[in-house]
């Protein structure tokens, strides 16, 4: 009498090769599908840009403010950086050396950065200083990449806010 090969009665284990093309093919369709979607809004970098310059300005003006020195920010179309004088290492009485500046190098908050939007052109283009003085006189400055155009204002409570 002839005997049957045992039956695996467990079933099917794992996937075949085809199914798991077909999941793959699947998911890079609807991840190209996602990427198209989502692209770089000019207007959105440009926002963004601006909320963060708010941020470091309201550093830097607590920064003058606890140290007592000026803070300059000066921008470009590539970015923004912040400088202030060093204190004179000889002088009788504290006193600023304007001649060797503080670039804030190493300062993770303060240090010179770019735009994450691309060239964006600042007016008034002149530096703006910020002193120690908890009020002062309300200045705005317009930002713009071409598509977009952004005003980051100061009020003369020492607010910024973005518009």
């Amino acid at each position: 009498m002839p005997r049957n090969p045992p039956r695996d009665t467990q079933g099917q284990q794992g996937f075949t090769l085809v199914e798991v093309m077909v999941v793959l093919v699947i998911v890079g369709i609807a991840t190209a599908a996602l990427g198209l979607s989502i692209r770089s809004d000019p207007a959105r970098r440009l926002r963004d840009d601006a909320q963060q310059l708010a941020l470091r300005m309201q550093t830097a003006q607590q920064e003058a403010r606890a140290d007592g020195r000026p803070i300059a920010w000066q921008a470009d179309l590539s970015g923004y950086r912040y400088t202030r004088g060093t204190w004179a290492p000889d002088a009788a009485a504290p006193a600023l050396d304007m001649t060797r500046l503080d670039a804030f190098e190493r300062d993770a908050t303060l240090r010179p950065q770019r735009w994450q939007s691309g060239e964006v052109r600042v007016t008034p283009a002149r530096p703006v200083t910020l002193d120690g003085e908890w009020f002062g006189e309300p200045w705005q400055l317009k930002l713009s990449n071409g598509a977009a155009e952004v005003v980051l204002r100061r009020t003369g409570g020492g607010r910024y806010v973005v518009q």
